[in-house]
């Protein structure tokens, strides 16, 4: 019979928050955590942001879960152990009680690109700025306001937040936003006692399936209701200060740098970029995962077409060729099940932040930008089919669709789809 994962003996200290707790922190951030130095040292109070039904799980194994790594090879276990602590993110005294405690010194935050509920340019929407004032607030930043407001009467000292989400310059960003929605005191103690810190953050995360469930009772003997599976591969890039301290996640492979923007750029414009052309355009051709799309040719071309534009909009000195290459073979492992339909979860928010940047830029150049028109071709025929294409072009950017060549670029992008369609 197989054994419930329970802790022996207790884990770290808490000494880290996490605001939305899924899959990919327990990958990523908690790992880096766990396999750094000094990483029993730092246990990880862990937070959920939409459904409390992660935290129910992972309080009944005591923040315990296994890991799988999918190597084209073969797979590999480990136990997760850096997350001691797995809370309902409605519990607001938790949160309040942690970053009262002078020991939490990092607060980490993965709760996508439309959780921080800002509007298209960066600022602060009208629903975040409602949350902040309610007196339950809903939102991770209203949350994270409301637990900074009791480390500010607790006088417990200053503290960093980690935004490791795919947003453009996600640490200005996220700085911008808090301070634009805190009031004083409040505001005035945010701009002098926290750091926030831009990240660059990359690891494959595919959603969790019974079938994963069943091969971690095989490999372990455990009975295990929190598995993640993940890639080998992984980067963490980071820029900022820790005012009170931080893991040496650096001993586990991380790496701290003065200019993180180019890495943020990188990342997101040829990485994010492909995953949301692949997660648009795969399905209408029959495809499920990343690995089954990018094995298509002519996907694989659109995928070459728009990193050549999106390479034409980065410095040099970040090894594009070779970023590209190791790109190419993670997409095409068979053992990472990477599902576009759950990379296409706020396509819409994700085209504003990975592909008009690039067609932005390229258009002001005036170079070809056939793979971003082919992306936003694959956003309307799936998201917006019963739409006026050049109404769906307006709600996604308005420069763009005043722009007649792109509009033009899109309508050819769309034509061949659908002849393509019409051939399958």
């Amino acid at each position: 019979m197989s054994a419930a994962l329970r802790r022996e003996r207790p884990g770290p200290p808490v000494r880290m928050v996490h605001l939305g707790l899924g899959a990919f922190h327990r990958a990523h951030q908690a790992w880096y955590t766990q396999h750094a130095d000094d990483g029993a040292d730092w246990g990880i109070a862990a937070f959920t942001v939409r459904s409390p039904d992660a935290a129910r799980v992972l309080d009944a194994q005591d923040g315990l879960y296994t890991i799988v790594t999918r190597a084209a090879d073969g797979d590999t276990a480990e136990l997760g152990t850096a997350i001691v602590a797995a809370h309902d993110g409605a519990d607001l005294e938790s949160l309040e009680r942690y970053l009262s405690d002078p020991a939490v010194a990092v607060v980490t935050l993965t709760v996508t690109e439309a959780g921080y509920a800002l509007d298209a340019d960066g600022s602060p929407s009208a629903r975040l700025r409602d949350d902040a004032e309610a007196d339950r607030p809903a939102t991770a930043l209203g949350r994270l306001l409301r637990g900074f407001d009791a480390r500010r009467r607790a006088n417990a000292g200053p503290i960093a937040v980690v935004c490791c989400d795919n947003l453009p310059e996600n640490g200005a960003l996220l700085r911008g936003a808090l301070l634009a929605v805190a009031a004083e005191p409040l505001r005035a103690w945010i701009e002098r006692d926290v750091s926030v810190v831009g990240t660059s953050v990359d690891r494959i995360t595919p959603a969790v399936t019974d079938e994963l469930t069943a091969e971690v009772e095989r490999l372990t003997g455990l009975r295990d209701a929190a598995p993640v599976a993940t890639e080998p591969f992984s980067d963490w890039v980071l820029g900022g200060d820790f005012p009170a301290g931080r893991p040496r996640w650096e001993s586990a492979g991380a790496r701290f740098v003065d200019d993180l923007e180019p890495w943020e750029r990188r990342k997101l414009r040829l990485l994010n970029g492909a995953h949301t052309l692949l997660a648009l355009a795969g399905p209408p051709r029959g495809h499920r995962t990343v690995a089954e799309a990018i094995a298509d040719p002519a996907l694989r071309s659109a995928v070459e077409a728009l990193w050549d534009e999106a390479s034409a909009t980065l410095p040099d000195g970040l090894d594009l060729p070779a970023y590209r290459s190791a790109l190419l073979e993670r997409f095409a492992n068979p053992r990472i099940e990477h599902r576009l339909a759950q990379i296409a979860q706020d396509s819409l928010t994700k085209l504003r932040l990975r592909i008009v940047p690039v067609a932005r830029h390229r258009l002001a150049e005036g170079a070809s930008t056939s793979g971003c028109a082919t992306a936003v071709a694959a956003w309307i025929a799936a998201e917006r089919p019963d739409v006026a294409a050049d109404a769906a072009l307006a709600d996604l950017d308005p420069a763009l669709a005043a722009d007649a060549r792109f509009a033009a670029e899109v309508t050819d992008a769309l034509a061949r789809s659908a002849q393509a369609a019409r051939a399958g």
